[in-house]
C-alpha cells in the first residue's frame, strides 16, 4: 500500500520514500504536527532539510550588523509563522549584536556563537543567510554548502573574481539552493521584461542602461560608531579574515569598511549588484561578460564635507563608477553607480525592434516599438507589478525553492556572470585596462591578448 504523508503530499512522494529522506519516521510524524504548533524555538520540530511543502526551514544568520544583517533577522523572526521558518541561531564577532540577536530572535546562549562552524555542525540547521562584509562571503557559503546547508548570501557573491569561481564550483557540486541577496530579483518588472524579450517584442538585444545612485553631505557609508565597539567586544583579528593589509583595531574600518579596498569594491561591489543582477536577468538571456571597461573617479570628496566630524577619514574607493560590458551576443550594459549624485532613473532595455523601461521600483514596464516596426509591434504598459523594496520577497522565494528543489530568482549562474562583470569591472578601473574574459578558460586578457592576473588578497596594496 502506497499511502502518502501529509509533509510529502504537495510533492507527491511515496510515504516510504518521504520517510527515507527526513532519516526517521518520527521527523516525519514532527514535520506533519508542526503546522498546527505555534513557532517558538529552534528545538521545536526537527528540520528535514528540506522536502515537502509544509516542513519547517530552521535558518542561521551569519552577521548581524546594523543595516541588512539585522533586517534579515527581524524580518525572517517576525515572518517565521507565515513561512514555517525559525531563526536558529546566530554568529557575529560583536558581542553587542550577539546579544541583540539572541533577545530578539528568541535563542538560547548556545545559539548565539562567534564562530560560525560551530552552526554547521549542528543537524537541526537547515539553511545559513550571510550577511558579513564581503571578505567573509566566500569562505563561509563553502563551508556552509558543503556542511549540506543551503545559502542566501548577501551580496556582492564574493570580494574578488578568483574566490567566485571557487564558490561556484562548490556550489554546483553540492546540489544545494543557493541565493545571492540582490532583491530586485525577486521584483516583477525585471521578470516581465525577460518575457517580452525571449518573445521577440524587442528584437535583438542592442544596448541597455542602469543606475544605482545616492547623495549625502558628508559622503556615503560615513555610519556613526558604536560607543561599545572596542577591541575587548569585537574578534578583529577573525574579521579582517584573508585581508593581507591588516590594519589594527580601527572603528573607522569596522564601521565604515565599504570605504576601503581591503573589504569592498566601493560603489562596484556595494551599489552595482543593485541593479547588475536584475539588468542581466531582464535580458532573458544571462551570459558572462566578453570584455568590460570601468572608470571610477574620487572630485567632490564627500567625506572632507564641514557636516562631518573634524579629522573624517576620507575614502580609498571612488565616489563615482561606470562600467561598460559586452558580451558574446553582442549586447552591450552599461550601469553608472554613484555616492555623490542621487539620480536614479528606472532601467531600460533597447532593442532593434523595440525598447523596454523598468521604473525604479521596477513594479511598472512599458514596452514601446521602434517607429520603423510600428506595425509588428504593440505597445505595452503594465502596471502593479511586485516591487523590489521588500527583501522579504526575496527570502520567501528562497524558501520556497529549498522546500521545491527549483531554482531561485537570483541563483548561482546569474550570481557567477554577475560577480564576473563586476571584478573585471574593479579589475579595468584600479589596472588601467581592459578586460577580456573567456568563459571556457576563466582567463582575463588585455586589448593585446596579455594575460592579467586576476587581482585577489594581497595584490595590490590596498588588499
Amino acid at each position: 500500500m502506497d499511502i502518502k504523508s501529509k509533509s510529502a503530499a504537495g510533492s507527491g512522494v511515496p510515504r516510504r520514500q518521504f520517510i527515507k529522506q527526513t532519516a526517521t519516521a518520527a521527523a516525519a510524524v514532527a514535520a506533519t504536527s508542526w503546522v498546527k504548533t505555534p513557532i517558538y524555538g529552534a528545538d521545536q520540530a526537527p528540520s528535514a532539510n528540506v522536502t515537502g511543502a509544509n516542513n519547517r526551514i530552521a535558518v542561521a544568520v551569519v552577521g548581524v550588523g546594523f543595516g541588512i544583517g539585522k533586517n534579515h533577522l527581524l524580518g525572517m523572526h517576525e515572518k517565521a509563522s507565515e513561512n514555517n521558518t525559525v531563526v536558529a541561531a546566530a554568529c557575529d564577532l560583536y558581542k553587542d549584536r550577539r546579544d541583540f540577536a539572541k533577545e530578539k530572535a528568541n535563542l538560547k546562549d548556545s545559539d548565539v556563537v562567534v564562530d560560525y562552524r560551530k552552526i554547521l555542525d549542528r543537524k537541526d540547521v537547515d539553511a545559513v543567510l550571510i550577511a558579513t562584509h564581503d571578505p567573509w562571503h566566500a569562505q563561509i557559503t563553502m563551508d556552509s554548502v558543503e556542511a549540506g546547508k543551503h545559502v542566501y548570501c548577501e551580496k556582492p557573491l564574493t570580494r574578488y573574481l578568483d574566490e567566485a569561481f571557487k564558490v561556484y564550483d562548490t556550489v554546483k557540486k553540492s546540489g544545494k539552493v543557493f541565493q545571492v541577496g540582490s532583491q530586485g530579483c525577486s521584483a516583477g518588472g525585471y521578470k516581465k521584461c525577460a518575457e517580452m524579450v525571449k518573445a521577440g517584442k524587442l528584437g535583438t538585444l542592442v544596448w541597455g542602461q542602469a543606475w544605482y545612485s545616492r547623495n549625502s553631505l558628508g559622503g556615503e557609508w560615513n555610519y556613526p560608531f558604536e560607543d561599545d565597539a572596542t577591541p575587548e567586544n569585537i574578534d578583529w583579528e577573525r574579521w579582517l579574515g584573508k585581508v593581507k593589509t591588516r590594519a589594527p583595531f580601527s572603528k573607522e574600518h569596522f564601521h565604515r569598511w565599504r570605504k576601503y579596498f581591503q573589504y569592498c569594491a566601493g560603489p562596484l561591489g556595494d551599489l552595482a549588484p543593485h541593479r547588475l543582477h536584475p539588468l542581466i536577468l531582464a535580458t532573458g538571456n544571462p551570459e558572462f561578460p566578453k570584455r568590460v571597461v570601468s572608470i571610477g573617479t574620487k572630485n567632490v570628496h564627500a567625506d572632507l564635507d564641514k557636516s562631518n566630524p573634524p579629522g573624517t577619514a576620507e575614502r580609498e574607493v571612488p565616489e563615482h563608477a561606470q562600467l561598460l560590458a559586452e558580451f558574446p551576443s553582442g549586447f552591450v550594459a552599461m550601469v553608472t553607480c554613484c555616492t555623490v549624485n542621487g539620480n536614479t532613473p528606472g532601467l531600460s532595455l533597447y532593442g532593434h525592434k523595440g525598447n523596454v523601461t523598468i521604473d525604479a521600483t521596477a513594479a511598472r514596464v512599458e514596452l514601446l516599438p521602434q517607429r520603423e516596426f510600428g506595425e509588428e509591434i504593440d505597445p505595452e504598459t503594465v502596471t502593479g507589478l511586485q516591487a523590489e523594496i521588500d527583501p522579504r520577497i526575496h527570502e520567501k522565494n528562497w524558501f520556497e525553492c529549498i522546500r521545491s528543489g527549483d531554482q531561485p530568482n537570483a541563483n548561482i549562474e546569474l550570481a557567477i556572470r554577475v560577480q564576473t562583470i563586476i571584478s573585471l569591472a574593479e579589475m579595468s578601473d584600479r589596472l588601467k585596462t581592459a578586460c577580456l574574459f573567456d568563459e571556457k578558460t576563466r582567463k582575463v586578457t588585455d586589448g593585446s591578448g596579455k594575460e592579467i592576473t586576476p587581482i585577489t588578497y594581497g595584490t595590490l596594496p590596498q588588499s
